[in-house]
């Protein structure tokens, strides 16, 4: 991911002016990533170095989420349409 796309996505989701850790922030980078790596998969199908990464970055996501959940339910429904995530 380049440096100013991952700016982009830091400033788009933060909570505050100094945000680079909220878990929005983390998920929205996350998903960045991943559909990055789906993308690479599609034309490599046989990196399966890569995709061990992948579902360990899904994986992590997944539990982000299940916290933010638990913790803030409007924000969880809310970054999911955002980020449009299942």
């Amino acid at each position: 991911m380049e440096k100013e796309r991952k700016q982009e996505i830091i400033s788009k989701f933060a909570q505050s002016k100094n945000d680079t850790g909220s878990i929005q922030v983390q998920v929205a980078l996350l998903t960045e990533r991943i559909n990055e790596l789906t993308e690479h998969l599609k034309a490599n199908k046989k990196d399966n170095h890569s995709r061990r990464g992948l579902l360990k970055m899904v994986g992590k996501r997944k539990g982000f989420l299940a916290y933010l959940e638990k913790k803030d339910i409007d924000a969880y429904r809310k970054l999911k349409k955002q980020l449009n995530i299942r």
